[in-house]
């Protein structure tokens, strides 16, 4: 045991007290702020596993999924085409007798960091500057929230996972020193340096709180029990008794999830659901997640990061202590003194609470949030649906918002409409249901699951202008841009509808979603309109860190509208919230000129807004 702790404390020094001299990506940050580029960042969203199959020789296998679900697969489980009708169980799912949302989580379509490749010049297009990873960790669900190895990039993302495998074997993971680099993991870091060449930031996304039970520290203790000098890293309740004749095994899973163990937590004030606590991790967990992070962020180990991540996304963060979230941050910043944190902070009392993210954005944690937040009254308000709010709720309620925080906080703040946790955009501006609340087929029968009409279209490019034109950072959910629809998890998660794919044509999960028949299509118009909003927010800086005024004498007439200043620039934007056709004397914009449209027209005398029209304006000085 003292061989072991004195390892620790060693690893432990290394990783933690040491500051190296580094050369920083982007422009430096002060400590408490976030850097510079955030606050220019349009992010995109990539879940690798349905972004697009670029190499079938490495796709998943029965032994890569392994541990990844209680349900075990078929023996005549294979790969599903990527083009296959989302609602129609494949013959080896029907197999199992399972109902299409316990056999939709085996399904596995073979995305890759080779696809991700392919198209570096497709995002290059659309205009976005920053990617956001889902987890590319090596794990065996689809998600890759269950690390079976933090170091590592999953098998099946790379070019030989067979080979990956072998590899692996000859390290010890708890030993950064033995750690080998497998070709998913050099394929990674091309990838970064692609994105690099291109302009583009890179975001990692990490939980800290749990790991799977293929992990390789949780498997030492299910094979040595209390005796595993692992046995402090987790949340165990109980080892078993061999001297009983029953198991005693247990220990604390994410929100009770098995699947998912906790990492150990040391509490120093109540840990209650959905609030800030006190406390740390144990300094040898501690360690290894550091070694984690030093190994993405400067690769090649020269003290020079920029061949490696920008930054992070932290998976449910509240569920983590924040003396831990400090501690990573003097770290990280330490490695590269702009990076970026991000963390995922949402709910307090589902469906109707959010989460107050202050406790995370004082300087000492994170930069910002995945910004819930500011989605869900702007929802509310551009939907009127079950939760509908009026227009001057919704200024009440983002003022009430962003006077929280720190100006540098509100430009980073990653502003999102949808991801691999919510319903797709479109989908959401069709259906009336609450934001998060009866949100796909299996809660709510009624869900409208299939092409969105007109209508939630013309809302959709409204709920963007306002996106792309507020404060805080615009966030694309892959597929958003090519006109995907999709009610919630995990109907958000469809493969993406590439032009050189054949879809075949979406039915609805049963008769009460309505009766439909549509072949998903690219559709090009959508992307163009993202592309020219890209275009708008990175020619303006006053969109990316100007400050904001509602203008609040609009409301009578249901215009949303507030101006954005920076310097000697000032845009006034204005977008109707209603499903009715408006106009707007021009005399009491004097000095301004049209910038940007969308279903708005300008002559002499007056604007005039089509449904859910807007118009960006810019002061002539």
């Amino acid at each position: 045991m003292y061989k072991i702790i004195t390892l620790v404390a060693v690893a432990t020094i290394i990783l933690v007290s040491c500051k190296p001299q580094t050369k920083s990506t982007g422009s430096m940050a002060k400590f408490d702020e976030a850097p510079e580029w955030a606050a220019s960042a349009i992010w995109y969203q990539i879940f690798v596993e349905r972004f697009r199959n670029g190499n079938p020789n490495n796709d998943p296998t029965m032994e890569t999924n392994r541990g990844a679900l209680i349900d075990e697969r078929p023996a005549s489980w294979q790969i599903t085409p990527w083009g296959h009708n989302w609602y129609v169980q494949e013959s080896w799912a029907k197999e199992t007798g399972l109902d299409f949302y316990r056999t939709i989580q085996m399904r596995r379509y073979g995305g890759d960091l080779e696809g991700v490749m392919q198209k570096v010049n497709y995002l290059q297009d659309l205009g976005i500057n920053a990617v956001y990873f889902n987890p590319l960790n090596d794990a065996p669900s689809l998600h890759k929230y269950d690390a079976r190895n933090y170091h590592h990039i999953d098998v099946t993302f790379g070019d030989d996972r067979d080979g990956d495998l072998a590899l692996m074997k000859k390290e010890d993971p708890s030993k950064p020193e033995s750690w080998v680099w497998t070709s998913a993991d050099k394929k990674f870091v091309e990838l970064i340096s692609q994105f690099h060449k291109a302009g583009i930031k890179v975001v990692l996304d990490f939980s800290w709180n749990h790991t799977g039970t293929q992990f390789w520290a949780f498997q030492d203790i299910i094979k040595n029990g209390a005796s595993s000098r692992f046995a402090g890293w987790y949340e165990i309740k109980t080892f078993d008794n061999a001297a009983t004749p029953e198991n005693e095994w247990n220990y604390d899973g994410w929100l009770g999830i098995k699947s998912l163990p906790e990492l150990k937590k040391i509490r120093e004030s109540e840990k209650k659901f959905g609030h800030a606590f006190e406390g740390n991790m144990p300094e040898e967990v501690k360690a290894h997640i550091f070694a984690v992070c030093k190994r993405w962020m400067d690769p090649n180990n020269d003290g020079n990061p920029d061949d490696g991540i920008d930054g992070m996304r932290l998976d449910v963060a509240e569920h983590v202590p924040l003396g831990f979230w400090r501690d990573m941050r003097k770290y990280v910043r330490s490695v590269n003194e702009s990076f970026y944190l991000v963390g995922e902070n949402w709910w307090t009392q589902w469906p109707d609470e959010l989460m107050d993210a202050e406790p995370w954005v004082k300087g000492d944690v994170f930069d910002a949030v995945m910004h819930y937040q500011w989605y869900k009254p702007v929802r509310a308000y551009l939907n009127q649906g079950d939760d509908k709010i009026s227009l001057e709720a919704l200024y009440d309620a983002l003022d009430s918002l962003y006077n929280k925080y720190r100006p540098s906080t509100q430009d980073a703040m990653m502003n999102l409409v949808s991801s691999h946790d919510a319903e797709r955009a479109l989908s959401a501006m069709f259906n009336t249901n609450k934001y998060k609340f009866h949100s796909k087929p299996a809660e709510n029968p009624f869900y409208k699951t299939g092409r969105p009409d007109d209508l939630a279209r013309a809302k959709m490019r409204a709920l963007l202008l306002h996106q792309f034109t507020f404060k805080g950072a615009p966030h694309i959910w892959n597929g958003d841009e090519m006109g995907m629809w999709g009610a919630d998890d995990p109907d958000n998660r469809k493969p993406l509808w590439w032009k050189d794919v054949a879809m075949e044509a979406e039915t609805p999960f049963d008769e009460r979603g309505g009766n439909y028949k549509e072949v998903p299509i690219f559709d090009d118009a959508t992307f163009d309109y993202y592309a020219s909003l890209c275009r708008l927010r990175k020619a303006n800086p006053a969109l990316q860190r100007g400050s904001y005024n509602f203008k609040r004498e609009w409301i009578s007439m249901g215009i949303l509208a507030y101006t954005r200043e920076l310097n000697e620039q000032k845009l006034y934007i204005l977008i109707n919230g209603e499903n009715e056709e408006k106009q707007l004397p021009l005399r009491q914009l004097t000095g301004y000129r049209p910038l940007f449209s969308q279903g708005a027209q300008v002559d002499n005398q007056q604007i005039s807004f089509a449904p859910y029209a807007g118009i960006v304006l810019k002061k002539d000085r």
